[in-house]
């Protein structure tokens, strides 16, 4: 069931689903913070290649942008996965809960913005995919997806609609290709460090596949200020649960 929602909420909002299943395991299966940080990794791989296919389908993906930024980011992402053992578990995941807040916020702002019409969006994404802009977002994201294990979806997205202009539904097609590229030296380091439970992962597996789909299929048909509305709920009611939890608040 876990796989399931994941799987979902990665293919409508393009964040890799550990969003969902790194607080999940943590507070539903009692496992422990790396354990809850590395698992996920591997079961982003198929969730994101199913909700990339969807979304390309729909000719919601920017092919170069996407490679490009996770290309660049591959390395850092195990950068990010090493440091993680430096600075502990507990620390990790109230950084994720913290990130979590700041992004919401920024999603909820610019969902509450004038709308820019769809061919000005495109303009400006066209100006901004400069080769620095890509390359500074691949190096944020690779660290961010191997120090957290989410992917790297959750920092792409925000940016991609922020500093790219790309609107809401290109950016979560466009990250899906991200994530699926990043969550693979991640989970091999993670996997090397002892961080990956394989029969949890396996379990996981099984619902991300299918939720990937029917996700990616909601948010083709939605609004776009629906669509941003929902991720900035969807991070303040995650980040609140698991920074509460990690503070020992319940």
């Amino acid at each position: 069931m876990i796989g399931l929602v994941a799987g979902y909420l990665s293919g409508q909002f393009g964040v890799g689903g550990g969003i969902v299943t790194t607080p999940a395991i943590r507070l539903l299966l009692d496992r422990p913070e790396l354990v809850a940080v590395g698992t996920p990794l591997p079961v982003i791989i198929p969730t994101a290649i199913a909700g990339a296919i969807a979304y390309a389908r729909r000719g919601l993906i920017d092919v170069r942008v996407g490679v490009s930024v996770g290309i660049i980011g591959a390395g850092f992402a195990v950068l990010g996965a090493w440091a993680t053992e430096l600075v502990g578990g507990r620390v990790v995941l109230l950084v994720t809960a913290a990130l979590i807040a700041w992004m919401a916020v920024d999603m909820a702002l610019l969902a509450l913005t004038s709308a820019v019409s769809a061919d000005a969006r495109q303009a400006r994404a066209a100006r901004s995919a400069s080769a620095l802009k890509i390359a500074l977002l691949g190096i944020g994201a690779g660290l961010y997806s191997g120090f957290l294990g989410l992917g790297g979806g959750f920092v792409v997205v925000p940016v991609l609609v922020r500093h790219f202009g790309f609107g809401m539904k290109r950016a979560i097609g466009t990250s899906l290709v991200v994530v699926s590229i990043l969550a693979v030296p991640g989970s091999i380091t993670h996997y090397l460090l002892g961080n990956v439970e394989v029969g949890l992962a396996l379990g996981l597996a099984l619902g991300v596949v299918p939720g990937a789909l029917l996700g990616a299929r909601v948010t083709a048909r939605a609004q776009e200020k629906n669509v941003r509305l929902a991720f900035a709920g969807l991070l303040v009611a995650v980040g609140a649960v698991l920074a509460l939890s990690e503070l020992g608040v319940f």
